[in-house]
């Protein structure tokens, strides 16, 4: 028999005036207690949050819960459908005696019940194709696409700089890839000196990286029409669904070989909003919220330039109304000055079969506040599929008591809907006319034949003229005067020298804002 007085102690920490996202109920001894509630107040979603657990422990599911009662709060969801399987949010859920069992476990009136969901594809997949320029990732993100190291990125910022002054609009990967042809040829040997010394065979090897991008598909995502985040921003205005917040599902079963893009390319999306949106400061409710699934692919192998941006996105971002959920197996895959700013913590089940993974697991049971009720660590390795170790913000701004809780079950389909299902509804969806087909546009690709002489590549479309409006925006400063000595890569040789090396790093990440405005101002640009 469970201890009741000590589910209600815990619950009381839980409690809220306001609206609430009730997330499961109190186990105590292994067995739920129903009338203890763990809940997650709505207006402390954009303090942001984390959900962990090692493979099969139930994180989709959990996502998929949390994803469902922000819909139906109105609050519009992005989440990246990694396996496929959350396609079942725009499906009533089935049935069945491990469903009734689990709501009467936790106090729930479970009902089936279907959400307002679209769903995009990275270029071409099954749902509406999602496309971002060249320019718009800028420098460091598409560094960290690219897998380039610091030198080489810092080469990437003089080469946009260059391209940027010679207002060469680089859309697609083959204007990148024009750019970086032309100036390791004879003719633009003297503008390649010109940009600070860069070395040839460092732009030889942002070229050959570009190219392998292009073979994984990165040609069909770079390019127009450029995805508008303000797309994610819906809440249905009419129909069955009216009121509830739309669940946006990136479809990513195509573009499992290239995980990098996908979680770059959501960094972006975030980057893109901080711009957009105004100033909301304390609300009942986000604007949105963002599940970053898979988040190790966003830290790893990430210069120190991306990882100072991303931290300062989650720490501002939270002031645009919008939340950020980390979704990994292991806490130690988040950073700790990104980990020490998330409110929410649902940490499902870990693995310590290894070393490492003890030494994770003690981490990680240090992070949580003291229990008289559980031994954290032991439980960490204990919990049973769709059951997690939870503590939040209340409303008051302060920690929860650890619960161990066996999370609510979906109320919308646990499964796939199938390919066929998604691809019909995203051809029918209001945003394909806007984004179904792509734009080739006269850009730097196009200009830089013309300059040259040569032809446009074979198969590629008629260039079409430059609205005025979109046409590249002014020049920033000019690029820096040319370097006396030809020698070979001056850039690498005076990288050995750690002053230099800072004012590189700070240069080029100075050249990003310019050209995007950083990771930040490429909305604001495109308007």
């Amino acid at each position: 028999m469970a201890d009741q007085g000590a589910a209600a102690e815990i619950a009381a920490g839980y409690a809220t005036e306001a609206g609430a996202l009730e997330l499961g109920a109190v186990v105590i001894d292994g067995v739920a207690v129903p009338e203890a509630h763990v809940r997650i107040p709505f207006a402390t979603l954009n303090r942001h949050g984390l959900v962990a657990g090692a493979t099969g422990t139930g994180k989709t599911k959990t996502l998929q819960n949390l994803a469902e009662q922000c819909s139906a709060a109105g609050v519009p969801v992005l989440l990246a459908d990694i396996k496929g399987d959350l396609s079942g949010l725009a499906r009533e859920g089935e049935t069945s005696d491990r469903v009734t069992q689990r709501a009467h476990e936790t106090g729930d009136d479970w009902a089936p019940t279907a959400y307002p969901v679209q769903f995009l594809s990275l270029g071409q997949g099954i749902g509406v194709p999602v496309r971002a320029t060249i320019t718009g990732f800028g420098p460091i993100l598409l560094s960290k696409v690219l897998g380039l190291n610091e030198t080489q990125e810092s080469t990437l910022g003089l080469i946009f700089h260059w391209a940027d002054g010679q207002g060469l609009a680089l859309l697609d990967t083959k204007d990148l890839r024009s750019v970086i042809q032309y100036l390791i040829s004879d003719e633009g040997k003297a503008e390649l000196k010109g940009i600070g010394g860069v070395s040839a065979s460092t732009a030889g090897v942002i070229l050959r990286a570009l190219v392998n991008l292009e073979a994984r598909g990165g040609d069909e995502f770079f390019g127009e029409p450029e995805f508008d985040p303000e797309d994610l921003l819906v809440v249905e205005p009419d129909g069955p669904f009216q009121g509830r917040g739309r669940v946006t599902l990136l479809e990513l079963a195509d573009q499992q070989a290239d995980p990098t893009l996908y979680s770059t390319f959501l960094m972006w999306l975030l980057a893109e909003l901080f711009e957009e949106l105004p100033e909301a400061g304390d609300v009942e409710k986000p604007k949105l919220v963002f599940f970053f699934d898979e988040a190790h692919l966003l830290f790893n192998d990430a210069s120190k330039a991306f990882l100072d941006r991303i931290e300062q996105t989650v720490k501002l971002i939270r002031s645009k109304g919008v939340g950020v959920f980390f979704c990994t197996q292991q806490p130690t895959d988040v950073p700790n000055d990104v980990l020490s700013q998330l409110g929410a913590r649902v940490q499902h089940a870990l693995r310590a079969f290894t070393p490492d993974d003890q030494k994770a697991l003690t981490k990680t049971a240090r992070t949580y506040p003291k229990s008289a009720v559980y031994d954290i660590e032991e439980l960490l390795t204990t919990l049973g599929t769709g059951e997690a170790l939870v503590t939040v913000l209340s409303e008051r701004g302060a920690p929860t008591p650890v619960a161990w809780t066996r999370v609510r079950a979906p109320r919308s389909l646990m499964t796939a809907i199938g390919e066929p299902a998604v691809t019909e509804a995203a051809q029918g969806s209001p945003l394909w006319p806007k984004y179904g087909t792509p734009i080739d546009r006269e850009s730097a690709h196009e200009k830089l034949a013309a300059r040259t002489g040569a032809t446009s590549a074979p198969g590629t479309p008629p260039a079409e003229p430059v609205p005025p409006q979109q046409a590249p925006q002014e020049a920033p400063p000019q690029a820096p005067p040319p370097a006396e000595d030809e020698g070979p890569g001056m850039v690498e040789k005076a990288m050995a020298n750690p002053a230099v090396k800072s004012f590189v790093r700070s240069l080029a990440s100075q050249l990003g804002r310019e050209i995007t405005r950083g990771l930040f101002g490429t909305a604001r640009r495109r308007r």
